[in-house]
């Protein structure tokens, strides 16, 4: 299973996740009851060499999820609905990577972190609906056996 693939079958276990219709990939419908994922890459953190030439390197992938929710115009309730479920989900994958139940990507999976932050509004359009954002990262380990004879 890919990296993706791993972090959307992970994001539609939400036990809140039932009141998204569809969840996609690079796209989302502006209909109200859709989610979006958006990968933005792997970058690399830092590197370490050991004494025996092994590499660790500290990766992160960077994603994007979009949700379109209905939103009557002037209604602060239903934005207050609406905002509640972005901050329980950010809440969720926090207890899921503390107590290790997230997908693991690399090889030490006790120093994994995932993470789900910066919930916003993204955008509140006039015919009632809010596109809300939410950052999700995946900081990990990969470890690199040395490949020199000269180690070995």
């Amino acid at each position: 299973m890919t990296a993706l693939e791993q972090i959307t079958a992970f994001v539609r276990s939400y036990p809140k996740a039932d009141i998204l219709q569809t969840f996609q990939v690079d796209y989302t419908d502006q209909i109200p009851a859709n989610g979006g994922i958006f990968p933005s890459g792997l970058e690399e953190i830092g590197r370490k060499t050991d004494l025996l030439g092994n590499v660790a390197v500290t990766n992160q992938y960077n994603f994007g999820l979009y949700y379109v929710f209905e939103k009557a115009p002037g209604d602060g309730a239903g934005a207050a609905v609406n905002a509640g479920w972005v901050m329980d989900f950010q809440e969720w994958v926090q207890e899921q990577s503390a107590l290790g139940l997230a997908p693991v990507f690399g090889d030490v999976p006790r120093q994994e972190k995932l993470t789900a932050q910066n919930g916003v509004l993204y955008d509140a359009e006039d015919e009632g609906l809010a596109t809300y954002m939410v950052q999700l990262s995946v900081q990990f380990i990969k470890i690199f056996p040395t490949t020199d004879p000269w180690f070995m």
